[in-house]
C-alpha cells in the first residue's frame, strides 16, 4: 500500500512540475527564433569578463567603468589628455582576496570534487576517481599557462576574434610580476599573475566535471589526452565568447557582444560541462552490468564532506569573479549562500514528497545544484532572488536525474548532465529574470526581461550546441586510441588495474 501511495504521489508531484518544465521549453523555444535587435534590448549590468592587461604599471590603463567588463588595454604614448584618467592603483586587500579565492578555488578540484564523485562510485573504483580528477586538473593548469590563457581572453586571429582568442601570450608571454589587470572599479588593477592564477582554476575544475558521468569506465590513458584536447576545442573558445571584451578595439566575446550575463561561468563552466559528460557518456555506453544490479554510493561520507568543500570554494568562484573585495563580492558571497542553502532543502523535500524519505544523497546533489544554479547570476540578482533560483532548480534537477534519464536510458554515471548541464541552463535563464529591479537584481530601471531573457537562450542555445559539437569530436577521437576500459578492468575494478593500487585494504 505505502508503496502505491508513494508511486501515486510521485506521479502526481511529476505531472506539476512537468508543466512547469513544458513552459520552460516553450519559452526557450520561442526565445531562440528572437531576432538579434530584440537580443540587445536589455540594458544591464555586463557579467563578469577578462581584465585589462597593463604591460606598463605606471602608466595610465584604459580602466573600466564601475559597470562594466574590464578589457585587454594598450598603454599609448604619454600624451595630454582633456581629462586626466584615473592613476591606476593596486589595492593590497584586492590582491589578498584573490589570492585566497584563487586557492579556495583549487580546493574544490582537489580534493573537493575528487571526494565527492569518488564517494559515488563503487569502492573498487574509488582510487581512480581520485586520479582521474586531480590528473585532469593539475593537466588544465598547465595547459592554461601554456595556451589557454592566451586562447580565451587576448584578441583572436581575423575571422576568429569573436570566437577564440590568438597566440599573443602563449606561454604566458609579456606577463610578468608588475603587469597588471583592470577589476570593475575605474583605476583599480590586481596583479596580472593573480588574474592568470584565477582564471587557471576555472578551466582545471571544468575539464575535470565531465569525468563524473564516464567515470567507472573510461581509461586513464584517454583521460590524459581528454584533459589537453577537450579545454582546446570546447571551453577556452566558450570562455572567450562569453568574458572576453576589450576597448582598445572593437572586438568583443560574440556572446558578450550580445550581452549575455554569465557572473562566474554558467554557460562557460556547468553547460559546457554537463553536455560535454552527456555527450560522452552515450559515446561510451553503459558500464557493464547496468541496472543488472543496485549500485548504491560506496561512501556517503566521502561524498558530504566534497560537498562541504566545493561549497566553501565556490564562495571564492564566485565572489571571486568580482576581482574586488567590496560590496559587489558581497553580493556574490551571501547569493552562494542562500541559493545553496534553499536548493539543499528543496532537494530532500522534494525527496520527502515522492519517495517518503529525504536522503544524504540528495542533499549533497542539492548542494550542488544550488551552487551550479546561482553560479552565473551570482553578481546581478539579489538575496530573495537566489532563494527563489534555490528552491526552482532542484525539483528539475530530481526529473532529469531520475525520469529523463531512466526514460531516455543514457548511463550519466554521476548525473553531470542532470546538475550541471539542466541546473546551469535553469541558471543562466533565470538571471535574465531576476536580474531585474523588480525581482531586487541589479539591472537598471529599464530592464527589459524579455530582451534579456532572450539573449541568455541564445547564449545558453550556442553554449549547448557548441559543446555538443566539440565534445563528440574529442570523444570519436578517443576512441581511436583507446577510450574504454576493458571488462576485465570494470569487473575487477580500475583501481587495481590501471593504478596498482587500491584506495582501501581489507
Amino acid at each position: 500500500m505505502d508503496t502505491r501511495n508513494n508511486a501515486r504521489g510521485f506521479r502526481l508531484a511529476w505531472r506539476d512540475i512537468r508543466l512547469g518544465v513544458a513552459a520552460l521549453a516553450a519559452a526557450f523555444a520561442l526565445s531562440l527564433s528572437a531576432t538579434d535587435s530584440l537580443a540587445q534590448d536589455a540594458t544591464t549590468t555586463p557579467p563578469a569578463a577578462p581584465a585589462a592587461v597593463v604591460t606598463d604599471p605606471a602608466a595610465t590603463p584604459l580602466a573600466a567603468p564601475a559597470e562594466a567588463a574590464p578589457a585587454e588595454a594598450t598603454v599609448a604614448a604619454a600624451a595630454p589628455a582633456e581629462e586626466a584618467a584615473p592613476e591606476p592603483t593596486m589595492d593590497k586587500g584586492d590582491t589578498a582576496w584573490m589570492l585566497i579565492a584563487t586557492a579556495i578555488v583549487l580546493m574544490m578540484s582537489i580534493p573537493g570534487l575528487a571526494l565527492f564523485y569518488g564517494g559515488l562510485v563503487r569502492a573498487k573504483n574509488m582510487l581512480s576517481v581520485l586520479m582521474q580528477v586531480s590528473t585532469c586538473a593539475i593537466i588544465g593548469l598547465i595547459c592554461w599557462a601554456l595556451w589557454g590563457y592566451s586562447l580565451a581572453f587576448t584578441d583572436g586571429l581575423p575571422g576568429l576574434a569573436q570566437f577564440v582568442g590568438g597566440p599573443s601570450k602563449f606561454l604566458l608571454a609579456g606577463v610578468t610580476k608588475d603587469s597588471m589587470a583592470a577589476t570593475f572599479s575605474a583605476g583599480v588593477v590586481i596583479p596580472e599573475l593573480v588574474f592568470v592564477a584565477f582564471q587557471a582554476t576555472f578551466a582545471a575544475i571544468t575539464a575535470a566535471l565531465v569525468l563524473g558521468s564516464v567515470a567507472e569506465r573510461m581509461k586513464f590513458s584517454a583521460v590524459v589526452v581528454f584533459s589537453v584536447l577537450w579545454p582546446l576545442l570546447s571551453y577556452y573558445p566558450i570562455a572567450h565568447m562569453v568574458w572576453y571584451f576589450t576597448d582598445v578595439s572593437e572586438t568583443t566575446g560574440f556572446l558578450f557582444g550580445l550581452g549575455a550575463l554569465d557572473f562566474a561561468g554558467g554557460t562557460v563552466v556547468h553547460i559546457n560541462a554537463g553536455v560535454a559528460g552527456l555527450v560522452g557518456g552515450i559515446l561510451l555506453g553503459h558500464r557493464s552490468g547496468y541496472k543488472a544490479e543496485p549500485w548504491p554510493p560506496h561512501s556517503l561520507t566521502m561524498t558530504y564532506i566534497g560537498a562541504g568543500l566545493l561549497w566553501i570554494g565556490w564562495f571564492g568562484f564566485n565572489a571571486g569573479s568580482n576581482l574586488e573585495a567590496n560590496g559587489g563580492a558581497g553580493l556574490a558571497f551571501i547569493n552562494t549562500m542562500l541559493a545553496t542553502a534553499a536548493a539543499g532543502f528543496s532537494w530532500i523535500l522534494t525527496e520527502w514528497v515522492t519517495k517518503g524519505k529525504p536522503s544524504m544523497l540528495g542533499l549533497a546533489s542539492g548542494i550542488v545544484a544550488g551552487l551550479v544554479a546561482i553560479t552565473p547570476a551570482c553578481g546581478t540578482i539579489g538575496p530573495m532572488g537566489a532563494i527563489i533560483l534555490g528552491l526552482v532548480v532542484s525539483p528539475i534537477c530530481v526529473i532529469f536525474c531520475s525520469v529523463i534519464k531512466s526514460a531516455l536510458n543514457y548511463d550519466d554515471t554521476l548525473d553531470v548532465f542532470g546538475i550541471h548541464g539542466v541546473g546551469g541552463i535553469v541558471g543562466a535563464l533565470a538571471t535574465g529574470i531576476l536580474t531585474a529591479p523588480l525581482f531586487g537584481g541589479t539591472g537598471a530601471e529599464d530592464f527589459s526581461i524579455a530582451g534579456q531573457f532572450t539573449t541568455q537562450a541564445i547564449a545558453v542555445g550556442v553554449s549547448f550546441a557548441w559543446s555538443a559539437v566539440a565534445s563528440f569530436i574529442v570523444f570519436m577521437l578517443l576512441k581511436v586510441v583507446g577510450l574504454r576500459a576493458s571488462k576485465e578492468a570494470e569487473q575487477e575494478g580500475l583501481d587495481i588495474i590501471e593504478h596498482g593500487e587500491r584506495a582501501y585494504h581489507s
